[in-house]
C-alpha cells in the first residue's frame, strides 16, 4: 500500500548495513547487470503493439482489446472510468513492457479462482491500496482489489517503507525516469501485495489485523511500554510487533517493485546510482526486515 504522502513513526530496530548492501549486489548481479541497453525509465514504445493476457483469451498480439473482460473463474477484471481509461492504459503498457511485468499478469490474468480487480480512484491520488482480500472454505484466495491513485506517475513515497520506489526520485532529477515508469513500478508494488498475501495464508494475515489495532490501543494507555506482558504475548502470536509487520508487508511489495525495474534499468551507472540510493534508504529503517528484504531481493519467484 502506497500513502500519497507519509513518513511513518514506528518503534525501529537496528539493520546491518552488510545485510541491505547484499540485497542490492544482488539485484545488481540480477539478468540484466551486465546490459548496455536502455540507459533510463523513459517510454518504451507504443501501447497499440503491446501483448496483452486477458482473462478468457491466451496471449494476444497487435490492438488493444477491451477493458472489461468479466471472468468466468478467474482472472483480472479492470474496472476503469473513462477518465482515467487512457493515462491507465499507458502505465498498463509500461508495466508490461517487461517480462517479469507479463509474466505477473499472465498468471493472474488465466488464475483459476483468483478474480483480481484493478481500478482507479481519486483518493490516495499519488498512492494505492490493496484489500478486498476474499478466501474459499479451503483457504484459497479468490479475490483481491487494486485501486491505484488516478495520479501514481507523480509524488514519492516516504524511503523508510518505500525505499525502492522512493530512490526513483535520484534518477528523475536527472530526468532519466518517465511518468509511466513511476506509475508502473507502482503498480508492481500492489501487485506484490497481491502475491505475499496470497502466500501468508488467511489464519495468520486475519489474525495480525484483528491484533495489530489491540497492540496499538495498549501500547497508547501504558506510557509506550514494550515490555508490557500483554503486547509481548500479542506480539508472539501475530509473528512481530506491528511495526515489523508493517515494514515486512512493504518490503515484500517492494521487492516486486524491484523485480520490475531489474529489467527497466540495464545501464551499469544508473543500476549502481540507484542501488546505492536504495541501501541509503533500506539503512533509515532500523527494524529486523531488512533480512526480509534480502530474502525476497534474492528471490527468482515471487507469485503464489
Amino acid at each position: 500500500m502506497f500513502p500519497s504522502n507519509s513518513v511513518q513513526n514506528r518503534a525501529r530496530r537496528h539493520i546491518g548495513p552488510t545485510l541491505a548492501l547484499l540485497a542490492l549486489v544482488s539485484w545488481i548481479a540480477g539478468p540484466n547487470a551486465g546490459g548496455s541497453g536502455a540507459a533510463s525509465l523513459k517510454e518504451s514504445g507504443s501501447p497499440s503493439e503491446e501483448v496483452l493476457f486477458t482473462s478468457s483469451q491466451t496471449t494476444l498480439p497487435g490492438k488493444l482489446h477491451p477493458y472489461f473482460l468479466e471472468p468466468s473463474r478467474g482472472g483480472i477484471r479492470e474496472v476503469i472510468a473513462d477518465k482515467y481509461k487512457k493515462r491507465y492504459q499507458q502505465w498498463k503498457h509500461e508495466f508490461l513492457s517487461t517480462e517479469a511485468g507479463r509474466r505477473q499478469w499472465q498468471v493472474y490474468a488465466h488464475h483459476p479462482h483468483l478474480v483480481l480487480t484493478i481500478t482507479v480512484s481519486p483518493n490516495n491520488s499519488h498512492g494505492g491500496k490493496t484489500g478486498g482480500y476474499q478466501w474459499d472454505g479451503s483457504g484459497n484466495m479468490i479475490g483481491a482489489t487494486v485501486t491505484l491513485g488516478d495520479r501514481i506517475d507523480q509524488g514519492y513515497p516516504d524511503a523508510v517503507y518505500y525505499p525502492v520506489t522512493n530512490a526513483l526520485a535520484l534518477l528523475e532529477s536527472f530526468g532519466l525516469v518517465s511518468a509511466n515508469a513511476l506509475a508502473a513500478t507502482k503498480i508492481a508494488h500492489e501487485l506484490g501485495h497481491v502475491n505475499r498475501t496470497a502466500t501468508t495464508g488467511i489464519a495468520l494475515y486475519q489474525l495480525q489485523n484483528q491484533l495489530i489495532p489491540v497492540y496499538d490501543s495498549i501500547l497508547l494507555v501504558n506510557g509506550y511500554d514494550t515490555l508490557d506482558p500483554r503486547l509481548i504475548e500479542l506480539a508472539r502470536q501475530m509473528g512481530g510487533i506491528p511495526a515489523e509487520i508493517s515494514v515486512e508487508r512493504e518490503y515484500w511489495a517492494e521487492a516486486n517493485a524491484l523485480l520490475y525495474l531489474r529489467e527497466r534499468i540495464s545501464d551499469k551507472r544508473f543500476q549502481r546510482s540507484l542501488s546505492k540510493k536504495i541501501k541509503e534508504n533500506i539503512d533509515l529503517c532500523d527494524t529486523c526486515c531488512g533480512e526480509r528484504f534480502l530474502q525476497i531481493a534474492q528471490s527468482q519467484s515471487l507469485l503464489p
